[in-house]
């Protein structure tokens, strides 16, 4: 009986970490992978490194985006996107 109680606190140590951390974190996980494989031409979006542009091309893992007034493109990988700017507003 007392083999039961010491692993009572542990277990239920684990099942509070698991539902106050890992399962909102895999939930925040899947929405970015779900924002990013669903990327379009003309969404304006802004990268983990803050450059904000309008996606001009999409491939499999990179979009091209166009930044500033005279329209400079570059490609960029889809991980470094941060933010859909279209789905916030």
């Amino acid at each position: 009986m007392d083999a039961l109680r010491a692993f009572i606190l542990p277990i239920a140590l684990l099942v509070i970490f698991y539902f106050l951390l890992i399962r909102p974190q895999q939930k925040r996980d899947k929405k970015v992978k779900e924002m990013r494989s669903n990327l379009q031409v003309g969404d304006k979006i802004a990268t983990i490194g803050g450059i904000v542009g309008k996606i001009v091309k999409v491939k499999e893992d990179q979009v091209t985006i166009e930044v500033g007034s005279d329209k400079t493109k570059f490609e960029i990988k889809k991980w470094a996107v941060g933010t859909n700017l279209n789905e916030t507003e």
